[in-house]
Formats: C-alpha cells, sequence, structure tokens
C-alpha cells in the first residue's frame, strides 16, 4: 500500500476541527500528523511535520489563514494548501489562489464531498468549473507576456489542453480519449514543464488565453 498523505488541520474552532479530524478518519490514504489553531502555529507546524496537505481556516485571530498560506508557500512550494471556510465569497476564494492555495471547501459540504475533492487534491487532478476559471483569468490577468513553450506542444497535449479548460478532470479526459489516467498525468506534467507552470490553475488560465476553450 502506498504512503498516506499527511494531513495538518488548522482552524480556531475546536468542533471544526473534530468535524474534519473524522471526516481524514474516514480515509486511509489520509493521515493526520498534527493541529492548530492560529496561522503562526500552521507555519511552525508545516516546518515540524513537512506535511502533504494542509486545512487552512481564513478567518483566525492574529495571522489569518490566507496570510499563514502565502508563507508556507514562499518557503515549501510542494505543500498543498486547501482553504476551509464558511463563507462561499468568490474573492476569498481567488485571494487564496493567489497566495498559493490549491483548493477551496466549504464547512458545510457532505462529508463524501469533502473526502472526495480532498483526494483529487492530493492526486493532483481537481477540475475547474468554467465560471471559476473564467474568473481566475480575469484576476489573474497582467500585462506580462503569455508564456510560450520552447518546445512545441504535441497534438494530444493541445487535445488534453481542450479538456482541462473546460473543467474536466484527469477520469473525464482519459475516458473520452480511451487512455488510462496515468498517462494523462503524464502529459500534464510534460505540458506544465514545456510552459514552466507549477500547476492547473495557471495552466487553466494559459488554455483561456490561447482559446482552448473554443
Amino acid at each position: 500500500m502506498e504512503q498516506p498523505f499527511r494531513v495538518i488541520i488548522i482552524d480556531d474552532h475546536r468542533h471544526a476541527r473534530e468535524g474534519m479530524r473524522y471526516i481524514l478518519s474516514q480515509d486511509p490514504i489520509f493521515e493526520l500528523v498534527a493541529e492548530g489553531s492560529n496561522g503562526a502555529e500552521a507555519i511552525a507546524l508545516t516546518e515540524q511535520w513537512m506535511p502533504d496537505i494542509v486545512l487552512m481556516d481564513i478567518n483566525m485571530q492574529g495571522m489569518d489563514g490566507l496570510e499563514a498560506t502565502k508563507a508556507i508557500k514562499d518557503r515549501y512550494p510542494y505543500v498543498k494548501i486547501v482553504m476551509v471556510t464558511v463563507s462561499d465569497d468568490i474573492l476569498h476564494l481567488l485571494d487564496a489562489l493567489k497566495k498559493g492555495a490549491s483548493g477551496y471547501l466549504l464547512k458545510n459540504l457532505h462529508p463524501e464531498a469533502w473526502t472526495e475533492y480532498l483526494r483529487a487534491i492530493a492526486y493532483d487532478e481537481v477540475p475547474l468549473s468554467r465560471e471559476l476559471a473564467q474568473r481566475i483569468l480575469h484576476e489573474f490577468t497582467s500585462p506580462s507576456r503569455t508564456p510560450q513553450p520552447a518546445i512545441p506542444l504535441t497534438a494530444r497535449e493541445q487535445e488534453i489542453l481542450k479538456w482541462v479548460s473546460k473543467g474536466h478532470s484527469n477520469r473525464d479526459i482519459a475516458d473520452s480519449l480511451v487512455i488510462s489516467e496515468h498517462t494523462v498525468k503524464n502529459h500534464l506534467k510534460n505540458i506544465l514543464q514545456k510552459l514552466h507552470m507549477d500547476n492547473r490553475v495557471q495552466l487553466a488560465r494559459y488554455a483561456y488565453e490561447q482559446g482552448y476553450d473554443k
């Protein structure tokens, strides 16, 4: 069996931490290694435990979740941070993504939805909805030149970009193209490397700017 994904929970409400702890306990691919109640603890615990995923509340006393997210991503870019909140304000989500967050979960979602989403985060296959991708594109757009690959994308890689731009998961892409999820992941790794990008959010922006959603 593969090693479980190490998770840290950061939330200043005890009951919220208990709820997240219970959700994680239902799936053996996750291992809860530590809990904290503010941004400063999040940074210290990340340094101590080197987790794969941090579940981070946004609104906390002292250093909030957004500040802590930026600080952690600056020091440990590999760590995936998922913001957890009671608000579905898309501006909060956009701000979190700008600071390096990998995703966003509402506290009132059903536990099964949490598990499904966190699994997708862990395996790098979280789809972006069309509406969200468009908002991200608008918020992230800058005068800087759109990156162009030093090595041209293959026909298959461009085909996969079309599916990514429309918000499809790796599984959806694999089923539609009749290839394995592993193959899709390898194609995405190649695309990211060619474009000198780090994550799917940046890739979605690129796909929209290049018209792959048409």
